[in-house]
């Protein structure tokens, strides 16, 4: 059973003041980011005020600016988390020492918790995409192709090993982190599967989704399709005649 407690799991008013310290006051920045996300993702950024921030924390707008300068500033802190935690997840299964299909799992698994116990957050952070400004946006796509960088290197390295079919690879990387992705909208918490399971199918459906053909039980049009593919990385090895 998965017992984390994501952002997502914060909800309602959190009332305090500019005295509050130490542990009350982390609590209460987390819920003016979450709720910030919150509204973002329902409303858009420019559809958004601080006030209504405010309102949803339990705060006046004034006590609000006692925790943050902006809600520029808010947006901005929650897209370099979301890009920084992304990156530093993909790049470091990336690095693993498994096969390419343990780590093409791994990725998928951990990406779908992710999208799953951040879903609000990866809704706002793909609504607000347009409005991001450009310094912000840069950031973002700096991320985001890290990460499909680092994903199409070891679907490069399986296919390169004879574990993957001959596969476009940037084109496998994206339909793995889209299909990841799309958790984040359709997931309900407290609904069966649990999300560890969803994570399980999703990983084991990616690898099966580029894995090569077992010839020993396959169809044998998909075994004449498997050795054709063999054939073709063979010649391209082959010395110029």
């Amino acid at each position: 059973m998965n017992t984390t407690i994501s952002p997502d799991d914060q909800q309602g008013p959190i009332t305090s003041t500019p005295r509050s310290s130490g542990a009350r006051r982390e609590t209460l920045e987390s819920a003016i980011f979450e709720q910030a996300s919150r509204l973002f993702a329902e409303r858009g950024y420019a559809g958004t005020t601080p006030q209504d921030i405010a309102d949803a924390v339990g705060l006046s707008r004034q006590n609000l600016y006692y925790y943050v300068k902006s809600k520029e500033e808010i947006l901005a802190k929650l897209v370099s988390e979301m890009t920084i935690r992304s990156v530093e997840n993909v790049e470091e299964i990336a690095k693993e020492e498994g096969t390419p299909p343990d780590r093409v799992r791994n990725f998928t698994r951990s990406w779908v918790l992710d999208r799953a116990a951040n879903r609000t957050r990866f809704r706002m952070l793909d609504r607000s995409e347009s409005v991001l400004p450009a310094e912000l946006s840069e950031q973002f796509l700096r991320g985001r192709r890290a990460a499909l960088a680092a994903l199409v290197g070891v679907i490069e390295e399986g296919i390169a090993g004879g574990w993957f079919r001959d596969v476009n690879p940037r084109v496998a990387a994206l339909q793995i982190i889209g299909m990841c992705n799309w958790v984040a909208w359709w997931y309900e918490p407290g609904h069966e599967p649990e999300v560890d399971s969803i994570a399980d199918q999703m990983a084991d459906s990616a690898v099966v989704m580029i894995s090569r053909v077992d010839r020993a039980s396959a169809d044998p049009r998909a075994v004449v399709d498997s050795i054709a593919g063999d054939l073709e990385r063979l010649r391209a090895l082959l010395p110029p005649s």
